[in-house]
């Protein structure tokens, strides 16, 4: 029985999670020796503005298991709202380089992390499009090429997304939480873009509730591996990459122990694209998913 392949994409949220966290998290993937993917923000921080989110079912039920001030910081609390948000891909060009030439495959994650995750669906297939066409100017301007692969802030993704997607020819993204790789359907349309979606919870999903202790969370999400399958586990700069590193280090050990395979998601992106006919074609749907608040792409069974 071939053993399950685990991916790791790493979502950048943050102006601190990318000069804090991204930095931490190179240096333990090197010691690792182990591939991950990084998906960056690239315009204005404007995390403050998430406040609007609090009448949302479950979200300062979240907000209170993830202690989200220790998590980010006061300073990236306010940023958007009492303070200008920081130009993350101006200020922090020289890391986000750094991990592409440590061998490490990136891609977009947003422009404006609040702007797409609370908006994309009010937007405009227009607005959508000028929207994803900043992140793809500022990825370019950063890395000296045009982006490959996206995978898109809070899971937030429709058909005016996936269109624009496939406009810019990407080889791959995981915008979507489900079982396995697809071509997304929705609005009556297949798009060519295949979806890697992400298989299993995430770590802010689990921590603080009282059926996931802390000692058990490395084995709750090792449980939910199988065999011959690719597991993209998604992983946050501002939470595995700062006070979540020596569990996230401990889970790596855990996971190379069990016999898991740790592939790079972007090799894996690239060879199902290059066979992207043999997918299934799969709705993408707005569901919800344990532990997170609000709605979110997801890929219908």
């Amino acid at each position: 029985m071939a053993a399950p392949r685990l991916a790791f994409k790493v979502d950048v949220d943050t102006d601190r999670g990318t000069r804090i966290g991204v930095p931490a998290l190179l240096d333990l993937f090197r010691a690792k020796g182990v591939p991950a993917n990084f998906l960056f923000s690239l315009g204005p921080d404007n995390t403050g503005r998430a406040i609007r989110r609090v009448f949302r079912k479950g979200f300062l039920g979240k907000v209170g298991r993830t202690n989200v001030v220790g998590t980010y910081g006061l300073r990236t609390l306010m940023n958007g709202v009492l303070l200008p948000g920081p130009d993350i891909g101006r200020r922090n060009a020289a890391v986000m380089r750094r991990a592409a030439e440590l061998g490490f495959s990136v891609g977009i994650h947003t422009y404006d992390h609040i702007r797409w995750q609370d908006g994309l669906s009010r937007m405009t297939l227009d607005e959508t499009r000028a929207e994803f066409g900043r992140a793809r100017a500022a990825f370019e301007r950063v890395f000296g090429h045009p982006a490959v692969s996206a995978g898109a802030a809070g899971w937030q993704a429709d058909e005016k997304s996936l269109a624009v997607y496939d406009e810019a020819g990407l080889l791959w993204a995981s915008d979507a939480r489900g079982p396995h790789p697809f071509l997304p359907r929705a609005g009556g349309r297949v798009f060519r873009t295949p979806q890697l979606p992400t298989t299993l919870p995430t770590l802010d999903e689990l921590i603080g509730r009282p059926e996931y202790p802390d000692h058990r969370l490395a084995g709750h999400l090792l449980s939910l591996l199988r065999p011959d399958h690719l597991e993209v586990f998604t992983l946050h700069a501002e939470i595995e990459g700062m006070n979540r590193l020596a569990w996230f280090g401990a889970f790596i050990d855990a996971a190379k122990v069990q016999g898991a395979e740790i592939v790079d998601i972007d090799a894996a992106g690239r060879d199902i694209a290059g066979h992207a006919d043999r997918l299934p074609v799969c709705d993408l749907i707005q569901g919800e998913v344990d532990g997170r608040s609000g709605t979110l792409a997801v890929q219908a069974a």
